[in-house]
């Protein structure tokens, strides 16, 4: 095939026009063999070097490729030659022909091929120079960058409906859970449901329209796209009309297609473990919310917290998924994150530990990070054993002031946060404290996919120490680090090291200085309070957390920083589920909290939103207002850093505020603020504090171990007499917590952050 030459730049438009091409292309060419000819080789005159083309990968970073093919971009130089065609080869073999030209200065390929481990892609235009990008392939069952590979892990391939109510075809006997890859058609009928497309080359009488991006009626049909990705079920949904569109590439991507993407993270985290999808996506990519709207959804099994509440894994498997999706359908204009309590967990901290990967956060009945859940959990746990203990001095304590210590505003809420130290707790069948109106306390809580035989049980008459431990910091010992289990005499198991502590932690210490409490009271309830082993078995001592679980705690976001992503992107968060002094859980300190840490990390948190009441993630309210600010954000073609687009395109309307009760259609505009009064939200959802914050902790909440300091009496608004001191100094031997100092092992987020098998970023390999 011949080389088609196409420069303006030298004169030549009217010449190409008679072989009827545009113009407004440059002057680069592909040929069939992929290189350039002889012939126009030697019409270059010019003795000046050509510049060398550019290289960008478009579909991950080039450190993380995954399943044997990338998205390349290649950008011509100005200066290039009539006569001069792009030549590119992976690994020495030509692969020119995957080019395509998809402006007037880049072409776009599928570079495909790729052997596992580093690829060397080269491009050169004419007799430039040579372009070089090294490419890391990794296969699609990963893993990357989360570490070595859990175990035990329970397929769902097999098991897991698709839409038409069939299941994947899985390969037998694999233990990556694979599966073939499963494309089907849904349609949205008149009547507002889904229907299986059966016949692919005509519409459905029943077919709802809907207007496209471009205003005009179309059939409302969804491709349904299913693989297995990391070892998750990955699922997209796309408008796409069979009758009509063409087999969807990057360069043709569905015609309906607003080119924008939602990725959606599922709820929970407790039973979130060593299973591939028992719980299925958690949230659904069949999204009529965002399907009408013309988005695209993406989802992964291991992106539902229930079935894996690890986010240095579930950021993998949302990084390879993603990639996945730009190489079948093209780079979205942006990717909107979001979900509701563990996924609007997911949101931020996949945000914030991936920066690019996500680009706008849409969240609602937000937490921090499980660790942070775990952390409240773990001390309204133990104040709720001290309460509910025989010890004399445990009886003496009013229900006011009860809260007044713990900071809920209510005793029954003080115990439903205590019992959320279930998901660090392994061992099963634990009786634990409760109280009128509450449910029971749920320790080893397990997806019943996993069998007995693989759990671990203390139980003294039937151990099984080597089995699977249902914790977060089991499931995440890749970042925790693991040491032997104290509890197992014979030294052969190994258990996640923790980062709970509490030395140090004066529990009611705002409750002794307001007077709500003696000292007595207060040294009372810190000489008992106690702590938790490995087990979390409650015991008489204090909990002292490992520093370098905490480290790496810091570093890979599991305990969320803010100073990472989530510093350049837009976040939306609103409460939606409101009760501080019920059994809720889902408190609203800890959107507070989120937001802290990212004013603290970053100087502001002006991209940061919060709304209070009424409202959901997903209320039509939201969805308008942050679809307003992400397209502006998009719109912007400046230089600026994109944290100053994020900011300067924030719609003028879109503040912080809450939804009236008696009239949730009027929202009072006006700043957020953590409290119970002085302002019209706080009087109309008012909002407690936690245990630890009583104790001296800032509302950020990111210090999981103390530097400790000397009691210092000026501290206090009490005067302790000569025993009271006495007592004071044997309670905390080694001082007390300095909260005005960083905690022990903080650390910024890493960008990225690697476990193995990458050694890009690489913070830890605990296979070392």
């Amino acid at each position: 095939m011949s080389t088609m030459v196409l420069n303006k730049r030298l004169g030549l438009r009217k010449s190409l026009l008679l072989f009827g091409i545009s113009s407004l292309f440059l002057a680069t060419t592909l040929t069939g063999c992929g290189g350039s000819n002889s012939d126009s080789t030697s019409a270059v005159t010019s003795t000046t070097p050509t510049s060398p083309p550019t290289l960008a990968i478009k579909s991950s970073l080039p450190h993380m490729v995954s399943g044997g093919s990338a998205l390349i971009e290649a950008a011509l130089p100005a200066d290039v030659k009539a006569g001069e065609t792009l030549s590119v080869t992976l690994n020495g073999t030509d692969v020119s022909s995957s080019f395509k030209s998809s402006s007037t200065t880049t072409l776009l390929g599928l570079v495909s091929g790729l052997v596992i481990g580093d690829n060397t892609l080269s491009a050169k235009v004419g007799g430039s120079a040579a372009t070089n990008l090294t490419l890391t392939n990794y296969p699609i069952s990963g893993p990357i960058t989360s570490g070595p590979q859990m175990s035990p892990f329970i397929c769902s391939t097999g098991t897991l409906k698709l839409p038409d109510g069939t299941t994947l075809v899985a390969t037998p006997n694999d233990p990556n859970c694979s599966a073939q890859t499963n494309v089907q058609y849904q349609y949205r009928t008149t009547a507002g449901v889904y229907k299986t497309l059966t016949d692919t080359k005509s519409i459905p009488a029943d077919v709802k329209l809907i207007k496209n991006a471009a205003g005009v009626d179309v059939p409302y049909i969804v491709r349904v796209e299913t693989a297995t990705i990391d070892r998750g079920i990955a699922q997209m949904t796309i408008l796409f009309d069979p009758t009509k569109d063409v087999e969807p590439t990057p360069l043709t991507p569905p015609k309906n297609w607003n080119k924008k993407l939602v990725y959606g993270h599922g709820t929970g985290c407790v039973g979130g473990w060593y299973h591939q999808g028992a719980a299925g996506f958690g949230y659904n990519p069949m999204n009529d919310t965002w399907l009408s709207r013309g988005y695209a959804v993406v989802n992964n099994t291991l992106n539902h917290p229930t079935n894996a509440c690890n986010n240095v894994l579930s950021g993998e498997a949302a990084a390879m998924t993603k990639e996945y999706f730009v190489k079948r359908f093209g780079v979205p204009t942006y990717t909107i994150s979001t979900g509701t309590s563990g996924g609007a967990i997911a949101s931020l901290q996949l945000g914030d530990m991936f920066p690019g990967l996500l680009d706008g956060a849409l969240i609602d009945a937000t937490f921090p990070d499980a660790l942070t859940i775990a952390q409240s959990g773990a001390d309204a746990h133990l104040l709720s054993n001290y309460f509910s203990s025989t010890a004399p001095s445990s009886t003496s304590f009013t229900a006011a002031q009860k809260t007044a210590i713990s900071g809920y505003l209510a005793e029954i809420t003080l115990y439903a946060n205590g019992n959320q130290m279930g998901r660090t707790d392994p061992v099963p069948g634990r009786v634990a404290p409760t109280f009128p109106g509450l449910g029971n306390y749920a320790s080893a809580v397990w997806n019943a996919a996993v069998p007995v035989s693989m759990r671990y049980d203390s139980n003294p008459s039937a151990p099984n120490f080597t089995g699977a431990r249902p914790t977060i910091y089991d499931v995440g010992v890749n970042v925790y680090g693991k040491g032997p289990n104290p509890l197992d005499t014979t030294g052969k198991s190994t258990i996640g090291l923790r980062t709970f502590d509490n030395v140090g932690v004066q529990y009611g210490l705002s409750a002794l200085n307001s007077g709500a409490i003696s000292v007595a009271q207060f040294l009372d309830l810190n000489a008992s309070v106690g702590g938790f082993d490995t087990d979390a078995n409650p015991v008489s001592s204090r909990t002292v957390g490992d520093s370098g679980a905490i480290l790496r705690a810091n570093q890979s976001g599991l305990l969320l920083n803010g100073g990472g992503g989530l510093s350049a992107i837009p976040i939306l968060d609103v409460s939606n589920i409101y009760g501080e002094d019920t059994t809720n859980y889902h408190m609203q300190w800890e959107h507070f909290a989120a937001r802290e840490r990212v004013l603290q990390a970053n100087g502001n948190a002006d991209n940061y939103v919060m709304w209070r009441g009424a409202r959901a993630a997903l209320s039509p309210e939201s969805i308008v207002a942050f679809e307003k600010w992400m397209d502006a954000i998009a719109a912007d073609k400046s230089a600026d850093p994109q944290k100053t687009k994020v900011v300067k395109n924030k719609p003028a309307d879109l503040v912080d505020g809450c939804t009236d009760k008696s009239t949730p259609s009027q929202f009072i505009a006006e700043k957020q603020v953590l409290g119970t009064a002085g302002t019209q939200c706080n009087i109309l959802w008012p909002s407690g504090r936690f245990p630890r914050m009583e104790a001296g902790v800032s509302l950020a909440s990111n210090n999981l171990k103390c530097q400790l300091k000397p009691i210092d009496l000026a501290d206090y608004k009490v005067t302790f007499n000569a025993a009271d001191l006495s007592r004071l100094r044997s309670v905390f031997p080694s001082g007390v917590c300095d909260f005005a100092k960083p905690g022990v092992s903080f650390a910024k987020v890493v960008p990225w952050a690697s476990f193995g098998p990458s050694k890009v970023n690489l913070v830890f390999d605990i296979t070392k």
